[in-house]
C-alpha cells in the first residue's frame, strides 16, 4: 500500500469521545503526576483520536504505541509515505487502531491538505502531539560559528513546522471536548538550565547546539502564548521534557529509551480535565523556563 502525496490512509476507529467537561483553569495550580498515575488519568479523560508528527521511529512511533495501547485512535504521521506506512502496519499487527498520515511539516501544502482530509475523514481532533524535530548542528563547533542556514533549517522545522500544524489542525481540535496539543521541546529550550553552572548544559557540549536550543525555547513560549489564548476552552496546552533519549536525534546516546522518554507526552496528552495548561514538564515535575 502506498498513500497519496496528500492523504491519511487506512481508516482509525470513529469512536466517542470519553472526555467529561473540562475545567479551564490557566496554569496558576501546580500539578505533579507520577507515572503511576497514569490508570487514573485514563479512566478521567481519554480523547479519541489523537495525530502524532514525526511518528515513524524514535519517541514519535513511541508515543503512538503508547496512545493507541491506551485506547486512542491515532494517526501516525510523517514525511516519508513508505516509512509511515511501515510504521503503521507495525502497530496495526500488534491489534492496535492506527492509520497513517503523509504529514510534512516543513510543507504547506502538505499541512493544509493532511488537515483536510482529517476534517472530511473525522471532522475532529482531540490530541495533537507536535513531536517532529531536527538537529543539524554537529557537537564542538562555537555557537558563532554554526551556519546561519542550519538556524534556518532548524527553525523551520522545529519551530515554523509547529506553529503551522497547530494552527492548521486548531479549528478541529477545538471541536473536541477535551483538547490537548502536547508540544515535545527539551530541557535544553530552558535558559534558566543554560546559565545554571550546576546544569549539564553548561558545558562546551550543548552550548554547541545554539539553534536546536534557541528553537525549543520559542517552542516554550510559543506554548504560553497559544495556551492563554485557548484558556477559556477546553484545550489544554503545554510543552514536554523527553529526557536525554536514545535516539537518532542524539545520535544514539542518551539516559532514557524512547518508552520512557515517550512517558511524559503521553501523560500530558491524556491530562485529565484538572490538569495545567500552559506548563513545561517532565516526568510530572514542572521544569524552569
Amino acid at each position: 500500500m502506498t498513500p497519496s502525496s496528500s492523504t491519511c490512509v487506512g481508516s482509525a476507529r470513529r469512536s466517542p469521545v470519553f472526555c467529561r467537561r473540562c475545567c479551564r483553569n490557566f496554569g496558576t495550580r501546580h500539578h505533579s503526576f507520577r507515572i503511576d498515575e497514569r490508570e487514573a488519568l485514563l479512566t478521567n479523560a481519554t480523547p479519541s483520536r489523537a495525530l502524532v508528527t514525526g511518528a515513524n521511529r524514535g519517541i514519535g512511533f513511541e508515543i503512538a504505541r503508547q496512545l493507541a495501547i491506551s485506547g486512542v485512535s491515532v494517526l501516525l504521521s510523517g514525511r516519508n509515505p513508505q516509512a509511515i506506512v511501515t510504521a503503521a502496519a507495525t502497530l496495526q499487527a500488534a491489534g492496535l487502531d492506527v492509520a497513517p498520515c503523509l504529514l510534512d511539516v516543513t510543507d504547506t501544502a502538505s499541512i493544509q491538505e493532511a488537515a483536510a482530509e482529517v476534517a472530511r475523514e473525522y471532522g475532529t481532533l482531540d490530541i495533537l502531539v507536535n513531536n517532529a524535530a531536527i538537529r543539524v548542528e554537529k557537537y564542538g563547533k562555537q555557537p558563532s560559528e554554526q551556519p546561519l542556514d542550519q538556524w534556518r533549517e532548524t527553525f523551520e522545522t522545529n519551530l515554523f513546522g509547529v506553529v503551522e500544524v497547530t494552527q492548521a489542525f486548531l479549528p478541529l481540535i477545538l471541536k473536541s471536548k477535551a483538547g490537548r496539543i502536547v508540544n515535545v521541546s527539551s530541557l535544553l529550550g530552558s535558559v534558566q538550565t543554560h546559565t545554571d553552572p550546576n546544569s549539564y548544559a553548561f558545558s562546551p557540549t550543548f552550548k554547541s547546539l545554539p539553534a536546536y536550543s534557541a528553537s525549543k525555547s520559542a517552542i516554550n513560549s510559543w506554548t504560553v502564548h497559544l495556551a492563554f489564548e485557548l484558556r477559556e476552552t477546553n484545550i489544554k496546552v503545554n510543552a514536554v521534557h523527553p529526557g536525554y533519549t536514545k535516539t537518532d536525534l542524539n545520535d544514539g546516546d542518551g539516559d532514557f529509551d524512547v518508552s520512557t522518554g515517550a512517558r511524559t507526552s503521553v501523560e500530558m496528552a491524556l491530562l485529565a480535565n484538572d490538569g495545567p495548561t500552559g506548563s513545561f514538564t517532565h516526568m510530572g515535575k514542572m521544569l524552569p523556563w
